[in-house]
């Protein structure tokens, strides 16, 4: 068992944490990222990029993550393959204790640790993520251009990408298990008006069909909650819309959160409850949850961090 210490302590190694990280670096922080449980984040498992600023082709998720840490490593970032299991915010420097019982100090720490997209659970929907099945309209939507889309959930996240979808495509479906939707009354006015959308109530997916070389989304098979009636729709792109889990578990009780869980930052800053404490990327942003916001927000972090160890200082000094 070991124990690291620094000024900036940095959970999570998606672009917020390695954005954070290079920043750190480069104003003499020497931060360390403890990369967490999912390395790289949720970019590590999404093959075609391409609304990253900066490159003309399409790139690949798991290269510009690699390209990220290699970038914060040359800055002076140091990368430790654990995960936290325990922390103390107490007190600065302020401690984490990783599932190997290693200890982590840090004079700042900076939360970088994501939320994860909820799935239906569906083996179907396992075997076809990223072949047709996506999570995010924003990052995928321009893949399904005059496409049939498909669009699953009821809520305030389903409505808004069912509507970004018609921008993409003239034949969109909103799949919702109920007869009556969640989401505010103002977007399902948006939605019922909208010509491209075909409502589907009372349905559940049943299985996501594929079939192909290379295997792609071709129909959804639903399940009526009131009689049992399985249908087919035919779909070359489907969505999850049903809500995402901030990755706030070990922080409840430390750190302020929201209504869902997310942590509550300053507003236009990522300050959190606790002084020296700082939050980035979507952990804290329930609203646009893309890499470019989350770097951005890392960005943020790391000065809003280098700044609260500046005037610490000084009036130590």
């Amino acid at each position: 068992m070991a124990e690291h210490r620094t000024k900036m302590l940095i959970l999570g190694s998606g672009p917020a944490g390695l954005s954070a990280a290079i920043y750190g670096a480069r104003a003499g922080m020497a931060p360390i990222v403890v990369q967490g449980i999912e390395p790289g984040g949720q970019l590590m498992t999404t093959t075609d990029v391409e609304n990253y600023p900066g490159f003309a082709d399409v790139i690949q998720g798991p290269w510009l993550m690699e390209q990220m840490q290699k970038q914060a490593e040359h800055c002076g970032a140091k990368m430790m393959w654990d995960s936290i299991v325990e922390v103390d915010l107490s007190q600065r420097p302020f401690r984490m204790v990783g599932d190997g019982g290693d200890e982590y100090f840090g004079d700042t720490l900076v939360i970088a640790t994501g939320a994860q997209a909820r799935w239906l659970g569906l083996e179907s929907e396992t075997l076809l993520r990223g072949k047709g099945l996506s999570a995010c309209a924003t990052c995928d939507g321009f893949f399904f251009r005059g496409k049939k889309i498909a669009v699953i959930g009821g809520g305030n996240t389903a409505v808004e990408e069912a509507l970004y979808l018609t921008n993409h495509s003239d034949d969109v479906t909103l799949i919702h298990r109920r007869d009556e939707l969640r989401a505010e009354k103002i977007l399902q006015e948006r939605l019922f008006a909208n010509p491209k959308i075909t409502v589907l109530w009372d349905k559940t997916v049943d299985k996501f069909v594929g079939e192909g070389d290379p295997l792609g989304l071709v129909a959804i098979d639903l399940k009526d909650t009131k009689t049992g009636e399985i249908s087919q729709i035919a779909a070359e792109g489907g969505f999850i819309a049903i809500g995402h889990d901030p990755a706030t578990k070990l922080f409840a009780g430390h750190l302020e959160l929201d209504g869902d869980n997310y942590i509550k930052v300053e507003p236009g800053t990522t300050r959190t409850s606790v002084p020296g404490v700082f939050a980035c990327g979507d952990v804290m942003d329930k609203i646009y949850r893309q890499a470019i916001t989350a770097a951005g927000t890392g960005c943020m972090a790391a000065l809003d961090a280098e700044k609260f160890i500046g005037e610490n200082e000084f009036e130590q000094g």
